[in-house]
């Protein structure tokens, strides 16, 4: 499968996620791919779903999200960690749905951006998205849990 067009270089993390949530919104999967760096081992994990490895099987998951309507998803409470050539954004995504008698509601799912200085500028090599809550995260800091795994 060839390679997606890639964008003109861009010069920030923030410049690619801004791209990657808008071709979601859009159902755009030119440009989304085309935020994916070119490397073999980029990564995505669809809320609730498994890893998928390689620009191939990226692309293949959301064509078959798109084959279901736009993913209409505002990124919300971005948080950031930056180094020189690699950036990690923790981000809240909110996402209208359906509720029970056709009033929308808002889902949220946890996500996990990360962000690589390549030759062709920042590009994406993993996105990983996992259920959220039932009701808007605070932004608020809180006590970390008793256990880590």
């Amino acid at each position: 499968m060839p390679r997606p067009t890639p964008l003109a270089l861009l010069d920030t993390a923030d410049e690619v996620e801004a791209l990657f949530y808008d071709a979601l919104q859009q159902g755009d999967i030119v440009k989304l791919m085309a935020v994916f760096a070119d490397e073999d081992e980029v990564s995505c994990v669809h809320p609730g779903g498994p890893r998928v490895i390689g620009s191939a099987a990226i692309r293949e998951s959301f064509e078959a999200i798109f084959s279901n309507g736009v993913i209409p998803v505002q990124p919300e409470q971005v948080r950031r960690l930056q180094g020189p050539d690699l950036a990690v954004h923790h981000v809240v995504e909110r996402v209208p749905v359906g509720g029970s008698g056709g009033q929308r509601q808002d889902a949220w799912v946890l996500a996990t951006n990360v962000y690589m200085k390549t030759p062709l500028g920042w590009r994406m090599v993993a996105h990983h998205a996992s259920p959220g809550m039932a009701h808007a995260p605070s932004n608020e800091p809180h006590e970390p849990p008793a256990t880590l795994h």
